[in-house]
């Protein structure tokens, strides 16, 4: 029998049990295994529409996820290396975004052109 006072503990070990499962490390970056899957899809989206948002620039369109890794935070940090159109020309970027999904939240923390 699991005290009364035991049981918040337990719920607060077992995300990083989990973590430790899947071989992702609380804190370290882990390899997205599928790029195709939709939710890393809308999570490149979202980074793409955010920056559009900000920028004063032309718009970019994106196109695809090509590689990416996540982090355990509070939350998950996304590091996305995703493929997107400026006018004519294809362009890669490197953005971050940081989701916290309980709260419905998401935030893109950097986006930059990688050379």
């Amino acid at each position: 029998m699991i005290s009364r006072s035991a049981s918040p503990l337990l719920l607060l070990l077992l995300p990083l049990i989990a973590a430790a499962r899947k071989g992702s490390m609380l804190g370290g970056w882990s390899k997205i295994p599928d790029l195709k899957d939709p939710h890393v899809e809308e999570i490149g989206k979202f980074a793409v529409a955010e920056y559009n948002k900000q920028s004063k620039g032309v718009a970019i369109e994106f196109k695809s996820v090509v590689s990416g890794e996540t982090q355990v935070v509070a939350g998950t940090n996304y590091r996305l290396l995703i493929d997107a159109k400026r006018g004519e020309s294809m362009s890669k970027y490197e953005a971050i975004v940081w989701e916290k999904p309980w709260e419905n939240f998401k935030k893109l923390t950097s986006f930059k052109p990688v050379a």
